[in-house]
C-alpha cells in the first residue's frame, strides 16, 4: 500500500534535520508504475556477506522511531553488538525511498504492505517484511470541502498519491457508500504538495495521511469524512529488507529488530523525552505527535507482532491488497491475475508459489523475544 511520498510540512524543518540524503534515481511515481509493466524487471545483485548496510525511512508517525533510533545511537548500539554498521537515511520523498530499495541502493526501507507488493515484489525484488510496526488506525483520511458526508465525494476531483495506499484506502471508503472510482476523478498529487493544494479554491477533496491529514483537518474548510480507523489492520507499516541480503547477513535483521523494540519500550512507557525527539523530527510538537500516535496502532509488544504475522487474517488482507493491485495494473500489464506474485506468511502462501517475492518473517522478532 503505497504510503507514498511522506515528507515534512516545511522546508525549514528539512534544513534543521540536516538529514542524510541519497542520490535519487530518476524515476517519478508515474515512471515507477510504468516499470512494473513487465514482471521481474529488476534482478537484485547476488547477495554476499558484508558488514556495512543502509536502510531508509520517510516521515510518518509510525516511522519516527527510526529517526530517534538513529540520532540517539540506538541503531549504532545494536549494530555494534552484531559487529556491523547500519546507516539510517531519511529520504524526503516516500516513493523515491522505495525506489532506492528496489534499485538496490539501500538494504531496507520503511514502507506499507501494499507498496511492498506493488513496487519491489512486483518488480522481481525478493523482499522480506522484517518488522510490522503498526497499522493506521485513523492516520489516513479523506477530507472534503463543504460537506461532512462521504457520499458527497461523488462527482468530485480527488487529490491523492495515485496507486498508493491512499488509493487503496479511497477505494475501500467508496465501497462503504455504494460508490466506485468511476463516480469520481482522481488527480495524482505529491504528498509534499497536498497541504498547500487544499488551500486552493479548485481543490474539492483530498486523501492523505498524517502529519498532512491533521494540518488539513485544522483548516476552516476541512471536513474529515472517513479514516483508516474504519478498516483496522489493513494499512500496515513495515520495515522491509532485501531477502537475499538478510539470508546472507542475519546480523542485519537481529540488529534492526533489537533497535526497533528498544524504542518501542519507550513509546509504551510514554517517555516524554523520546516522544519529543520524534515529534521534532516529524515537524510537530509533543502534543501533535501524541495525537498522531493516537491514530496509530503500534505493535509495541513483539509477541503481538508475531501473532499478527502468523495469523491467517494477514494472508486474507494481502489477498485483498493483491486483488486491488491487479485491478489497477500495479502488478504489471502482463499479469494474468492477482496471484502472479507469491506472498508468503507463516500461515501459507497466496499467489504463485514458484514466484514468492514478498515474505512475512517473524523469526527475527521471535529471536529477540526469546533472548529477553
Amino acid at each position: 500500500m503505497t504510503r507514498a511520498i511522506r515528507t515534512p510540512l516545511n522546508s525549514t524543518h528539512h534544513q534543521r534535520m540536516s538529514a542524510k540524503s541519497l542520490p535519487l534515481a530518476p524515476l517519478s511515481a508515474a515512471l515507477l508504475v510504468a516499470t512494473l509493466a513487465s514482471p521481474l524487471a529488476v534482478t537484485p545483485a547476488q547477495a554476499q556477506e558484508r558488514d556495512e548496510f543502509s536502510v531508509c525511512w520517510s516521515i510518518y508517525a509510525g516511522w519516527m522511531p527510526w529517526a530517534y533510533a538513529d540520532v540517539e545511537g540506538v541503531v549504532d548500539k545494536w549494530a555494534d553488538e552484531y559487529g556491523i554498521s547500519i546507516d539510517v537515511v531519511q529520504v524526503n520523498d516516500y516513493v523515491q525511498s522505495i525506489n532506492q530499495f528496489t534499485s538496490g541502493n539501500v538494504d531496507g526501507c520503511a514502507m506499507t504492505n501494499m507498496d511492498a507488493l506493488t513496487i519491489p515484489a512486483a518488480s522481481g525484488v525478493d523482499s522480506t517484511a522484517l518488522i510490522v510496526g503498526d497499522y493506521s488506525n485513523g492516520n489516513d483520511g479523506i477530507v472534503l470541502k463543504g460537506s461532512d458526508d462521504l457520499a458527497d465525494i461523488e462527482g468530485r476531483e480527488v487529490n491523492l498519491v495515485q496507486f498508493s495506499v491512499s488509493h487503496y484506502f479511497l477505494a475501500r471508503a467508496l465501497e462503504s457508500v455504494g460508490l466506485t472510482e468511476r463516480d469520481i476523478e482522481t488527480v495524482n498529487t505529491s504528498d509534499a504538495d497536498i497541504v498547500g493544494l487544499f488551500s486552493s479554491d479548485t481543490t474539492e477533496a483530498v486523501v492523505t495521511w498524517n502529519p498532512q491529514l491533521n494540518a488539513i483537518a485544522e483548516m476552516p474548510e476541512g471536513n474529515v469524512v472517513y479514516t483508516s480507523a474504519e478498516i483496522p489492520g489493513e494499512i500496515l507499516d513495515m520495515m522491509v529488507v532485501n531477502t537475499d541480503t538478510l539470508a546472507a547477513n542475519p546480523e542485519l535483521g537481529h540488529a534492526l529488530v533489537g533497535a526497533w523494540y528498544e524504542v518501542m519500550e519507550l513509546i509504551e512507557a510514554d517517555d516524554e523525552q523520546a516522544l519529543s525527539i520524534m515529534a521534532d523530527a516529524a515537524g510537530t510538537d509533543l502534543e501533535g505527535y501524541r495525537a498522531q500516535l493516537d491514530a496509530t496502532y503500534m505493535y509495541t509488544d513483539p509477541a503481538e507482532a508475531i501473532e499478527l504475522m502468523q495469523s491467517p487474517e494477514l494472508l486474507d488482507t494481502m489477498e485483498r491488497v493483491a486483488e486491488f493491485s491487479f485491478e489497477h495494473g500495479l502488478l504489471g500489464d502482463m499479469a494474468p491475475n492477482a496471484s502472479v506474485v507469491g506472498i508468503e506468511t507463516p500461515s501459507g502462501v497466496f499467489g504463485d508459489e514458484s514466484n514468492v517475492q514478498l515474505r512475512f518473517d517473524p523469526s527475527f522478532t521471535q529471536a529477540y523475544l526469546d533472548a529477553e
